[in-house]
Formats: C-alpha cells, sequence, structure tokens
C-alpha cells in the first residue's frame, strides 16, 4: 500500500549535515522527515568509522564519530523528526511548496522544501589493484575500522594519505603490535597537528613510516593474511608482516537519481549559492559534501553552517508575510512544533 505524508522539510541523508539541518528546522517552527538509504542514522559515521575520534567540532576536543551521532540525535529529538531508513528517494517532482518525493519502498510525501544532506551520495570503498584482494576481504582486509578492539595486538599496514590513514595509524597504534603505514609520496594530506603527532610516533618506534611505496601482493592462507608485499618507485620490493590491511583510498561516489532532478552539478557535487544553501531550483537546497561554491570547506562544521543558512532561508519562504526577528537559541529557547 502506497503510504502518503506531509511535512515542511524532506532532508536528504541522516548524517552529521543532516541531522544538524533537524535542529535547526526545529528552532524555526518546522517539521521535518528524514530519509536515508542505509538502515541507521548516523550516515559515513556510523557506517564507516563509528570508533574514529574527530577532533574539529568546536567545544569538543575530541570525540567519536558514533558518539557525535548520539549528540546530533538527542539535540533533533525534541522537534520529533520522523525517520524514513534503509530506503532512498527514487523521484522527485513538482515545485516550491508542493513537492513530491517518491523513495524506493513506495512511500510519496509531499513537502513544502527539500534539503539534500546526503554526504557524497551512495559509496563504497576505491579498491586497490591486488588480483587476490577478494579472498582477504572480511577477515584481514578492511575499508573501514568498526570495532577498533579487533586490533589488539595486531601487525596492520595502512595504506594511504589522507586524514583516515593518518588518524588510525595514530589511534591504532596504541594498541597494535606494530603498525606501518605506507603512500605513495613522501608528503601526506592530513592537517598539521595530526602529522606533527604521526611523526613523533615514528620518531619512537610506535608507527613505521614507509614511503615512496605502494601496494605490490598479499600473502596468507585461508583469507588470514601472512604478509603485504610493497614496492618502491624503482621497483624494489619489501615483505611486510601482517596480520591486518586497511587501505585508505577515499570512496568511490555515486549520485544516484539526484543526477536526473535537474539541479546543477559541478564534478558529482550539487552548485548553490554559498549564502541561502539554496540550489539552482527554488526550494530545493543541498549542505555537506554534496553541496560546492568557490572555496568551501569540506567540514563537517561547514555542513552545520549550511544546515542554519538552509533553515533560516525556508522559513521565511513558509512564512513570507512573517516578520522575522532573528533570535539566539539562549534567548528563546527551544519552540514547539
Amino acid at each position: 500500500m502506497n503510504k502518503e505524508m506531509k511535512t515542511d522539510v524532506a532532508i536528504i541523508g541522516a548524517g552529521p549535515a543532516g541531522l544538524f539541518a533537524v535542529f535547526q528546522c526545529g528552532m524555526q517552527g518546522l517539521t521535518c522527515h528524514v530519509f536515508d538509504s542505509l538502515d541507521q542514522i548516523g550516515g559515513q559515521c556510523t557506517a564507516l568509522y563509528p570508533e574514529k575520534p574527530i577532533y574539529d567540532i568546536p567545544a569538543e576536543p575530541a570525540i567519536l564519530a558514533e558518539d557525535l551521532i548520539g549528540q546530533l540525535e538527542a539535540q533533533a529529538a525534541p522537534f520529533s523528526p520522523t525517520y524514513h531508513l534503509d530506503q532512498q528517494i527514487i523521484e522527485v517532482n513538482g515545485k516550491e511548496g508542493a513537492f513530491t518525493l517518491k523513495t524506493s519502498k513506495n512511500l510519496t510525501l509531499t513537502a513544502h522544501s527539500v534539503i539534500i544532506a546526503g554526504g557524497t551520495g551512495s559509496f563504497g570503498p576505491h579498491r586497490p589493484p591486488l588480483d587476490n584482494l577478494a579472498q582477504y576481504e572480511g577477515q584481514s582486509v578492511f575499508y573501514a575500522v568498526r570495532n577498533r578492539a579487533q586490533f589488539n595486538g595486531k601487525k596492520i599496514v595502512i595504506a594511504g594519505g589522507g586524514d583516515s590513514a593518518v588518524d588510525w595509524a595514530i589511534s591504532l597504534s596504541e594498541i597494535a603490535a606494530q603498525i606501518y603505514i605506507i603512500h605513495r609520496r613522501d608528503k601526506f594530506r592530513a592537517s598539521s597537528a595530526s602529522l606533527e603527532k604521526l611523526n613523533d610516533l615514528a620518531a619512537s618506534g610506535q608507527i613505521k613510516i614507509i614511503t615512496p611505496a605502494q601496494l605490490d601482493n598479499l600473502s596468507g592462507t585461508d583469507g588470514l593474511l601472512h604478509s603485504v608485499t610493497i614496492t618502491d618507485m624503482d621497483g624494489n620490493k619489501q615483505s611486510l608482516e601482517a596480520d591486518i590491511l586497511l587501505p585508505f583510498f577515499g570512496l568511490a561516489a555515486d549520485l544516484g537519481p539526484i543526477t536526473k532532478w535537474g539541479l546543477n552539478l559541478d564534478h558529482h557535487q550539487i552548485t548553490i549559492n554559498q549564502a541561502t544553501s539554496q540550489t539552482s531550483i527554488n526550494g530545493i537546497y543541498a549542505i555537506g559534501d554534496m553541496a560546492t561554491y568557490p572555496h568551501k570547506l569540506k567540514l563537517i562544521l561547514t555542513g552545520f553552517a549550511e544546515a542554519a543558512q538552509a533553515a533560516h532561508h525556508i522559513q521565511h519562504r513558509v512564512n513570507p508575510d512573517k516578520i522575522q526577528h532573528f533570535e539566539y537559541s539562549t534567548t528563546k529557547g527551544l519552540p514547539q512544533i
């Protein structure tokens, strides 16, 4: 049976930006329904790295990704959002004030406005081109750390040069027997503070940095790794004794049906007005990693700011005749919706 529902704002994506959009819309007296193709809220934070520490959330020197999602869920809870998980928005029709959204589970929703907060879209890992990779996946090769404790006492090779590779090398060095981090370049693409910590751990012998190098081959039995062979730029090979390989080469993103909605796109991202977070279609907004504009900083806190901009703009469009008085949350408290 087709279920029909109505709301002020339909939010596509239940990651950090989407959850904070619920709070910001609630503060403007707007009701929200939230959709996500995953079977739980949190986006990449819960699906890929729930135990990864995040260091750039204001007032939180360090917070685990799953704890951040828990806090955002609690912050949104007073506004009673309706979550529709494990289903994808496959169609968006209509115009501002009366958008019709249809999901892969035959649910139909009418919304005044739409906020797309889908992160990078549906995603999967970039896999290294190794012939025997598949036989180790899920036993010795992992593309995300969901349970840090399972790596206790292990010899681990981490491949990659971004924040995920560096941050997990630092974190797992506390419990692993050995950490190798390899990268095809001498320079890593991580924050200066993380790189300073990485170099300190390398100097103390807790982490071994091998650059420039890349993965060449895996050796083991019945899905359990014994060693990882790497090669330098001159073709010289080196075998590293290892139990675990963590390749962090980023995600392969797929916007899916969004590409057919008539939005202006730029390299698999949605272009928005930086001042309002509105897309090329009135009433449809994009926030977080999926949204782009010149000099955009891809940070969670940037997505939070875009969520606030979208909510305030939507409130004005929903009630154009109402005089808007900006108030701080410390002044007006939590409104009832």
